[in-house]
């Protein structure tokens, strides 16, 4: 087993505690992300399943399945959108005439999708954060693992304890 040596650095003090300040602070950073988007996945999954949204049984995936994370949502608003199309002979809201009784159907499903689209953006944001949360944590440990050590402090005398 060998033993490498660390080349003597030729940082000052100052940068030398600015880089450990940063490798720090990417640590706090991963925390507060890691949890945020932990707190934010778990609201936005709450708030679904007590929707008691179930997927529709005809829906192209996840059929039966309770609405409670991003592809489940995604899933619903899907099948949401195909039956929105069909029973208006495949016209959008926009394309309905606006004395068209379904046309208020059509609007419903259309604030339906778009509800759930929400979430399933909510989920996104919620991972991303999570994901540079553990990505900012790996940097700032590597800073930390990586920097000199904290420079030794002067006493009066000029001589460093």
């Amino acid at each position: 087993m060998s033993t490498a040596t660390v080349p003597a650095t030729t940082l000052g003090d100052t940068k030398v505690k600015v880089l450990k300040l940063i490798g720090w602070a990417g640590i706090l950073g991963a925390v507060v992300m890691i949890i945020g988007g932990g707190v934010v996945w778990g609201v936005v999954s709450s708030q679904l399943a007590a929707e008691k949204i179930t997927v529709a049984e005809d829906a192209s995936f996840l059929a039966g399945a309770p609405v409670v994370g991003p592809f489940s949502a995604y899933a619903q608003a899907d099948i949401i959108n195909h039956h929105a199309l069909a029973m208006a002979g495949d016209k959008t809201y926009a394309e309905l005439d606006k004395e068209d009784p379904l046309r208020a159907t059509v609007m419903n499903a259309s604030f339906l999708r778009t509800s759930l689209f929400t979430s399933v953006v909510s989920f996104g944001v919620s991972a991303f954060a999570i994901g540079m949360g553990v990505l900012s944590g790996l940097f700032g440990w590597a800073i930390l693992t990586l920097a000199p050590a904290w420079p030794k402090k002067t006493t009066a005398t000029g001589v460093r304890a």
